[in-house]
């Protein structure tokens, strides 16, 4: 088999991170780039990812990008577009996910059905990935192979969200309102972490459990002074981190937990313990496991942005395998073991 021809859709903040390691994989040939603006159309997509050129206009022209024959396209649009992907994936390219089709309800219900019938109808495959929704989540699963039972798995997300410079995602959450939990914050809660409940349930879909009940619950802590981030404010009392639940049931009882904990600054009223471990993992059952992953950057250092690197980086690690996977919306058990192409790094 030679190489995997490639699409990168969009060249965003996770966009540009996937086009980067596109055209560091050995394995993978970058053929075309979708412009999501009129600004980025006509330029070479590697200068828009920052990189010297490489040769492959970015473009919007729909029809060119599927003229061009490729396998996988990786797709990474701030909002998903179903006409788009259905194109996609009836013109026999897998598409590989990043956005989590949350705008369209979640991949779910008419929208899965349709994602279904397009991906039969080109023998392809759709797969939502990322870190969280995505990786962390089939590390979960497969936590539980050495348990002799299960009782319950629960996944926790610990992330200082101070270098997230999105105004309006930390505004909708009620960040720098007063007030703590009001029964209006809450559904806002919910609707912005609605993504979640489908970890819950693609997790318990992945265990062969049949979750017949979905409860959401959710706290606030508000800051114990004024704080400026440079690009957002919160008064001493305003609320400055959450922690949301999607706790999975099967006849009253939690099988499947699902818990994140995003702050804005660790000087909290409530004196909130926050875990520096970034995603932890809790198994009660025989044995019972506790385990934990702890991101850091290399000595270089990160900007902001570059923590984006870990939703992008495990779609294109995946490619591989899901070009071998069966065609249709593929879980978390239907992709093997996804991994860096180290090797091939080594052999140059």
């Amino acid at each position: 088999m030679g190489k995997l021809k490639a699409i990168v859709w969009t060249t965003g903040k996770v966009g540009k991170h996937a086009l980067r390691a596109v055209l560091d994989d050995p394995r993978i040939e970058l053929v075309g780039v979708y412009a999501h603006s009129a600004e980025k159309s006509g330029q070479d997509g590697a200068v828009l990812a920052g990189r010297p050129p490489c040769g492959v206009t970015a473009t919007s022209d729909i029809d060119a990008l599927i003229a061009l024959g490729a396998d996988t396209v990786f797709y990474t649009p701030f909002e998903a577009n179903a006409d788009h992907a259905v194109r996609l994936l009836e013109a026999g390219m897998d598409v590989i996910s990043t956005n989590l089709f949350m705008n369209l309800g979640g991949m779910q219900g008419d929208l899965k059905a349709r994602m279904e019938a397009a991906c039969a109808k080109g023998n392809s495959s759709l797969y939502i990935s990322g870190i969280n929704p995505g990786w962390v989540n089939s590390m979960a699963i497969g936590a539980t192979a050495i348990c002799r039972s299960v009782d319950s798995v629960e996944l926790i997300e610990s992330a200082d969200c101070s270098v997230y410079e999105s105004v309006e995602t930390w505004s909708f959450l009620g960040m720098g309102e007063t007030g703590g939990v009001t029964p209006e914050l809450k559904q806002r809660a919910l609707d912005w972490m609605i993504m979640f409940r489908d970890v819950t349930r693609r997790i318990g879909d992945a265990l062969e459990l049949e979750l017949d009940e979905f409860e959401f619950v959710c706290d606030y802590a508000s800051a114990a002074e004024d704080i400026d981030l440079g690009w957002f404010k919160m008064a001493k009392g305003s609320n400055a981190a959450v922690k949301a639940s999607w706790n999975g049931k099967i006849a009253g009882v939690t099988r499947v937990i699902v818990t994140v904990v995003w702050y804005l600054t660790e000087k909290l009223t409530e004196g909130w313990s926050l875990d520096k471990d970034q995603h932890r993992i809790l198994i009660k059952g025989d044995p019972n496991v506790d385990l934990r992953f702890r991101y850091t950057p290399p000595e270089s250092g990160w900007s902001n942005h570059d923590w984006d690197i870990m939703t992008a980086l495990p779609a294109v690690s995946a490619a591989l395998d899901i070009r071998k996977a069966r065609p249709g919306v593929l879980g978390l058990r239907d992709v093997g073991l996804p991994h860096a192409p180290m090797g091939a790094w080594l052999r140059g």
